[in-house]
């Protein structure tokens, strides 16, 4: 279309960088068509929970001080319950972000003398002060729970020999970091997360799984929920808000878990029934029931990104051709040049603070520094378009988001333009 292309060139996009898209695209097409088809599954599903759970007006009504029949918000659990086929959920504006909503998971169901074990090698960054790998104030070392972790092997699998020699008496809860985080190792299917939960069940049957689904939420027609895992976890200005929710964070899982949960977010003997909404509801409702098609915008950019890239030499996780189990696309760029360049090209394509300069910069959380790139309406939203990553070996950048799948398109390819000015790919 040339008015597009005309369009693309006045926002500083050359004819070269688009019609190299334009041929990525035809490749892909076939690919974009299951993605729609997922999304329009999970997109019914959320509609029948609404339906089911009688969502009217009423439950967009503002409630301050304690909250008490908050029927929004107790409404609003009982939806993501159904649609995670949980018996109780924990979705609430008071839970920060994800590191947050892992946290009150594991404190709430972890105590003194219990053990934690990864058997998907190290957690991500933020994670590690939270469990105690690095040290920090009110960590789960200084109160007394012991970790330890399974690394994958060399092909990105599960170490099952090791998994069932580290699981013992006081192994309490397993955790399954489900996407690579800061690592470029694959993102586990649901499928590959029921085998390795029924693995461990098998092995110490009263054993706790949590699954930390962060970026994973409607990938898939199943989450882990549906494969036994105790708690599912995950972050509102992820997959789950759709871009809409300013904040939050949920916990699904057993009724028993969640109630504690609900008691270590609160307070003993208050759980779920104090926690106002304070007017979010409109945004949380509607934001989760446009995520599905949100989440296969973001998708459908991650596997453009993955066949923009790779063909140029870069390493993408996952590769261009292989199944897709959340919204991360990482792309080895080999160099610190390489990443402040593409992230230059994301902020450059940002409806907010597009004219913003990212460098990289200390990070609470994290041991080495980051560069982030995000122009977003919600600050840290990374269902919007985004792209970031620490300054080390192998020089990864992690780009995900994009409300939708044209804004996603732009930012690659602004991110492509920036690394030819830069002089470090040749069309």
């Amino acid at each position: 279309m040339e008015q597009l292309l005309e369009l693309y060139q006045q926002m500083g996009i050359s004819p070269a960088v688009y019609a190299y898209g334009e041929e990525t695209l035809n490749r892909i097409r076939e690919r974009f068509a299951a993605i729609d088809r997922i999304a329009e599954y999970n997109q019914a599903k959320v509609l029948a929970a609404m339906q089911k759970n009688r969502v009217g007006a009423a439950c967009f009504a503002a409630t301050t001080g304690y909250g008490y029949d908050d029927m929004g918000r107790d409404t609003l659990e009982r939806v993501y319950a159904d649609v995670f086929h949980t018996e109780a959920a924990l979705v609430r504006p008071q839970i920060t972000c994800g590191t947050h909503a892992l946290t009150v998971a594991l404190s709430a169901n972890l105590l003194p003398g219990d053990e934690l074990l990864s058997p998907v090698g190290m957690p991500y960054d933020t994670l590690q002060e939270v469990i105690g790998i690095r040290e920090s104030p009110c960590s789960l070392a200084e109160y007394g729970v012991t970790y330890r972790q399974v690394d994958l092997l060399a092909d990105g699998s599960f170490d099952y020999d090791g998994i069932r020699a580290a699981i013992h008496e006081k192994t309490k809860l397993i955790t399954i970091q489900r996407s690579k985080g800061y690592a470029t190792r694959p993102t586990f299917s649901v499928e590959q997360i029921g085998e390795l939960i029924a693995f461990c069940k098998r092995i110490k049957p009263d054993v706790l799984v949590m699954v930390d689904n962060c970026y994973g939420e409607f990938v898939e027609t199943i989450e882990p929920s549906d494969v036994g895992a105790d708690m599912t976890v995950g972050s509102l200005i992820k997959n789950p808000g759709g871009g809409l929710a300013p904040i939050g964070g949920y916990i699904c899982g057993t009724q028993k878990c969640v109630d504690r949960c609900a008691y270590r977010l609160s307070a003993p003997g208050l759980g779920q029934e104090v926690g106002a909404n304070l007017g979010l509801m409109p945004s949380l409702y509607q934001g989760f029931f446009l995520s599905p098609t949100v989440v296969a915008g973001a998708e459908k950019g991650a596997i453009f990104a993955a066949n923009l890239y790779e063909p140029l030499g870069f390493r993408c996780v996952p590769n261009a051709s292989e199944p897709r189990y959340d919204i991360i696309q990482a792309v080895e760029l080999g160099s610190e040049a390489g990443m402040i360049a593409f992230c230059k090209g994301i902020q450059a394509a940002a409806p907010v603070d597009s004219y913003a300069d990212p460098i990289p910069g200390d990070m609470p959380g994290y041991d080495a520094q980051v560069i982030m790139a995000a122009g977003a309406f919600v600050q840290g939203s990374t269902m919007e378009l985004s792209a970031d990553g620490p300054i080390r070996e192998p020089y990864a950048v992690y780009f995900q988001g994009g409300l939708t799948w044209a804004h996603a398109k732009l930012g690659i390819l602004m991110s492509l333009q920036k690394m030819a000015d830069a002089g470090l790919v040749k069309l």
